[in-house]
């Protein structure tokens, strides 16, 4: 199963959901992250954050959902439609899920402040991808209203 985070800009949300899910993933699953509108560049407090947790940014990039490597199964889109952020719709034929979580780099404030917003859109990421890794998959592959079910139940978890 192919897991696609998809955001606008492709430097932060994304790419934290894609380092960590493939660093906790079962054999057979796999992320990747694209934006609708890559900034052309991770944010150096996503890689910074990453390497402090022990999780590989090799080969991690902005980039564009043109350029996709493999065709996702499941898209979880992570933008904050609640803060009035327009999240891309990707078209094709795959389940979708929503897991909204605030822009960190869109935080203002002292270095700490900042680090923080960081962290905690890294935390909700984490406890949500961890919430779907404990569930039954290879069960939810051949049941897609179940996982679908379940991807929008894990959307509105907080750690």
């Amino acid at each position: 199963m192919n897991v696609l985070f998809l955001c606008t800009g492709n430097s932060c949300r994304s790419i934290l959901g894609e380092a960590t899910f493939n660093h906790l993933t079962p054999a057979g699953w796999r992320a990747m992250s694209a934006g609708s509108k890559p900034t052309g560049q991770v944010h150096p407090r996503s890689l910074a954050l990453l390497n402090r947790e022990g999780i590989s940014t090799k080969g991690l990039h902005s980039k564009s959902w043109d350029n996709l490597p493999q065709t996702p199964d499941i898209v979880l889109t992570v933008c904050a439609s609640a803060a009035g952020e327009t999240c891309p719709a990707y078209l094709g034929p795959v389940l979708r899920s929503h897991w909204g979580v605030e822009d960190p780099a869109h935080a203002t404030g002292s270095n700490e402040e900042i680090d923080a917003a960081f962290m905690t859109a890294y935390r909700i990421l984490r406890h949500r991808i961890e919430t779907l890794l404990a569930l039954p998959l290879a069960e939810l592959e051949n049941d897609p209203v179940r996982l679908k079910a379940e991807l929008d139940r894990i959307g509105n978890l907080l750690p």
